[in-house]
């Protein structure tokens, strides 16, 4: 298939031109970078050559074979910078014309003069060559510059003979060029071409980006071994589905905190990008502008409809149990519970709010969601005003934080955005699966040690076969539900004194003593602090027809036993010394019947093996529907009993 290569492409390129989209061809391809993988490109007009990296984006284009030395391509986008004084085009898009071709023309290496103008060596030419002060060659043998020997790239189609072609140059060392009294160096003014997200990299001289602020961030204040400062980010979402973050500093603060407002739209140029740092950049882009006092940032006037408000990458609730800890996700579920807010203390000694809520979604799991700080107030209250007027709410959470502690969780981190009844088709469809009977389907939770809850989901277990069927000697532990009354409990230790501050997202919960100044001191964390926490741990017997057996419960099933903190109770018994109050919360909960979740594991006290367990989950028993329940067992019985 004949084909003509666009005449003087190169030369244009170098020049400035990124319109004309010209045909070239691959003459050479070479991976680089060990970190990050980059594949270098020799192009060729027929004319000249000039060396090209490859955005990122199109690696596939030369895994796939789609690119291929001697391929003949359409520059679609493209740019050339300047990297470390040497001219090199950055190809952001590119189409394939021929996949493999026989080598076209007789192209000659581009190099520079000490003034920068360009000159080309003519690929035919042999042994060494230097450049003079006057721009001509003159061939030469010396070690000034050596000739680099290069792969035949292609067979001609007759006589199959090879075409040999030229060494590319090392020019000999000139001194950097003086531009004394060579007058005023005229700048480039010309506004800078408006480039997709995804084409950014670290090899452009000059780029525009327009794009929508989809996240800001809180100002934030630091300090380290430079002194004081304080910095910010905001997220940006352009009309390709281009994603990166953007982070100020300092002085650059106070240029553009007050003028970025989330949901606008902004045309932005003249930062610099670097390595996102994973660690808490969760979106997906190898990259990160940081703007600078030559940054511009300009406010669109006009709304652009073709940019999206918001972004999301969905994971179903199911596919959480198997996310790595710390992953940065994107959940929408159906608020099925709300729970109070309340106050927590960090380890930092500052208080913050917690709130905790229960998502759950078509693939018949449920989880525990934590909102913290500002969360708890905002969207937490108005959430609990929806669900205590009856209403079930769909909540799309953008970046939530995955936690391992007690099974799989999630939470808010700074960055984390919530819409309450997006208008979106997940949401739609969300809705209409829950108002046309996904409401009466139990889910499992993945949350609480991952617990199964709903009636459909239990293994219904007696005490008598706990131990008679060794239910937690197995390697993993046995979750079971036991209906049966609380015989007896411990009063004297039901409680403890616990530390309230708070490591990352979690409480640090662990035992306190008094300090000889009466501060609670916590040895985990190294501080004193003057109020403490109260957890329950709890030791119990249950019973049921068949027998009786000891159970430990900790804070939440606790409080579901007794109805109230453990610090009421403890300042009722040791603070307010009322016995008569507190013997009466006692003795309401004994006798009483329950669906114990319980998880049952051997473990080791000492030399000796015990198997514990431990009460996850304490409900009382709803009388409606454990009657239903027993009426499906009996009919399930009855039909194995006419199966032949």
């Amino acid at each position: 298939m004949p084909v003509n290569l666009t005449a003087n492409a190169i030369s244009a390129i170098n020049a400035g031109d990124v319109n004309s989209k010209p045909v070239v061809q691959v003459l050479d391809i070479k991976l680089i970078g060990t970190t990050q993988e980059r594949y270098r490109l020799t192009l060729s007009d027929s004319e000249s050559t000039q060396q090209a990296m490859l955005a990122t984006q199109l690696n596939d284009r030369v895994k796939t074979g789609r690119v291929r030395k001697t391929s003949v391509i359409q520059l679609i986008e493209y740019i050339c910078s300047t990297v470390q004084n040497r001219k090199i085009i950055v190809v952001l898009n590119m189409e394939t014309i021929i996949p493999e071709c026989e080598i076209i023309g007789n192209s000659k290496v581009i190099v520079e003069s000490n003034l920068g103008a360009q000159k080309t060596i003519s690929n035919g030419a042999s042994g060494s060559a230097n450049l003079g002060n006057n721009g001509n060659l003159s061939a030469q043998r010396s070690g000034q510059a050596s000739f680099a020997n290069i792969k035949n790239l292609s067979a001609q189609n007759s006589g199959n003979s090879m075409q040999n072609y030229p060494p590319a140059i090392q020019p000999s060392y000139q001194p950097p060029p003086n531009y004394k009294s060579h007058g005023a160096i005229m700048k480039n003014e010309a506004p800078a071409r408006i480039i997709p997200i995804a084409a950014l990299n670290p090899y452009q001289g000059r780029w525009a980006i327009k794009a929508r602020v989809t996240a800001k961030g809180d100002l934030r204040r630091y300090n380290n071994s430079k002194g004081d400062g304080k910095v910010f980010s905001f997220d940006l979402l352009d009309s390709d589905g281009g994603e990166i973050r953007v982070t100020c500093f300092n002085a650059v603060v106070d240029r553009f905190y007050d003028k970025i407002e989330a949901g606008k739209v902004y045309m932005i140029s003249k930062g610099s990008l670097k390595p996102a740092q994973k660690n808490f950049n969760h979106l997906k882009n190898e990259w990160e502008i940081f703007l600078e006092t030559t940054s511009t940032v300009d406010l669109c006037p006009d709304e652009d409809a073709s940019i999206p408000r918001q972004q999301f990458s969905f994971r179903p609730i199911c596919e959480i149990e198997s996310t790595e800890n710390n992953s940065i996700i994107d959940v929408i579920g159906i608020v099925t519970a709300v729970n109070l807010s309340v106050p927590i203390l960090r380890k930092n000694g500052m208080e913050t709010q917690r709130r905790i809520l229960n998502l759950k979604d078509q693939s018949g799991r449920s989880i525990e969601l934590t909102l913290w700080g500002d969360f708890c107030n905002r969207e937490g209250q108005n959430l609990q005003e929806l669900a205590e007027a009856g209403f079930s709410p769909v909540l799309a959470v953008k970046a939530a934080k995955v936690s391992d502690f007690t099974g799989k969780s999630i939470g808010t981190i700074s960055s984390t955005q919530l819409f309450i009844n997006p208008d979106s088709a997940e949401a739609q469809t969300l809705r209409e699966w829950f108002d046309q009977g996904g409401k009466d389907i139990a889910s499992q939770s993945i949350s609480r040690d991952n617990m199964p809850v709903g009636s459909k989901n239990e293994t219904r277990k007696t005490v008598f076969q706990i131990k008679d069927e060794g239910l937690g000697r197995s390697e993993k532990p046995d979750w079971v539900t036991v209906k049966a009354n609380i015989t007896f409990i411990k009063t004297d230790t039901f409680c403890y004194t616990a530390c309230p501050l708070m490591i990352g997202d979690r409480q640090c919960n662990k035992k306190v003593t008094r300090s000889e100044n009466s501060q609670w001191q916590c040895d985990r964390c190294n501080q004193e602090f003057e109020e403490c926490d109260y957890r329950y741990l709890l030791q119990a017997q249950i019973q049921d027809h068949t027998g009786l057996t000891w159970v430990t419960t900790f804070q939440e099933s606790g409080e579901e036993i007794f109805g109230c903190p453990a610090k009421e109770l403890y300042m009722l018994k040791y603070e307010e010394a009322d016995d008569t109050r507190f013997s009466e919360i006692i003795r309401n909960c004994l006798f009483t019947q329950y669906l114990f979740r319980l998880k049952i594991k051997e473990e080791f006290y000492g030399d000796e093996q015990r198997v514990k367990i431990t009460v996850v989950k304490a409900e009382k028993v709803n009388h409606s529907a454990e009657s239903r329940y027993l009426i499906d067992l009996i009919s399930k019985f009855r039909l194995e009993q006419r199966k032949p």
